[in-house]
């Protein structure tokens, strides 16, 4: 079994192999000195359309590809749904019910849902676009992914530099928002502590399964 010091050590040996730098400001900072900004974005049942509808989305869709004059990246992240929390309220108000009938009929739901997750492998999708930003995109040069050690300490020590890219990748996000959003699609920019929370989920599975992010629809969406 290991010790926390252990645990510790462990921690801080793996952070060196990530390439983020740094998280602030809803900004994630990389090691090579880019900026990477997260939009969490809903999802719509292309099957259930019609098939104007399903033009439409296409159309619209095609029409957001053609607008872009920079990369994106659209990442879909599976995880087993967690339900424990909710058998949890659900047993609780049990307990709570003082009619019979009521009561008996929660047990008997808390028996479906159980029943439910031991059959079925439930899991829940989440749907991101990662917008990017770096400077050698302004210099028209191509962005290095890897390396580019000392890159990211003048972003992160100049307050004036780093606002002036921060607006400029906020310039981004707001094109993808207007024209993605003619799609149907709802999306919001996840703030610092939801973006933290999510990297750390990412790095961490066996735990983002005991506490995930907010639900889309208690979140602040943009139209």
């Amino acid at each position: 079994m290991s010790t926390p010091d252990k645990q510790h050590k462990k921690g801080l040996s793996s952070q060196k192999y990530l390439e983020i730098a740094e998280i602030k400001d809803g900004v994630v900072i990389m090691k090579n000195g880019s900026m990477k900004a997260v939009l969490m974005v809903s999802s719509i049942n292309f099957a259930l359309k019609s098939i104007d509808e399903q033009d439409a989305i296409i159309y619209h869709y095609q029409s957001f590809l053609n607008s872009l004059d920079f990369s994106i990246q659209i990442v879909v992240n599976s995880r087993q749904l967690n339900l424990d929390n909710y058998l949890q309220i659900l047993k609780d108000q049990e307990k709570k019910q003082m009619n019979e009938l009521l009561r008996m009929q929660i047990s008997s739901y808390i028996d479906y849902i159980q029943g439910l997750v031991k059959m079925a492998n439930i899991v829940s999708k989440m749907f991101y676009v990662v917008v990017p930003f770096s400077v050698m995109d302004v210099a028209g040069g191509v962005s290095r992914v890897m390396g580019g050690k000392g890159s990211s300490s003048k972003l992160m020590t100049s307050r004036s530099t780093f606002e002036k890219y921060k607006d400029q990748l906020f310039q981004r996000v707001d094109h993808v928002i207007e024209n993605l959003s003619g799609t149907g699609l709802r999306m919001t920019m996840l703030n610092t502590q939801e973006l933290i929370e999510l990297y750390y989920n990412l790095y961490n599975p066996e735990l983002s399964e005991k506490k995930g992010l907010a639900d889309m629809n208690d979140l602040d969406l943009a139209n």
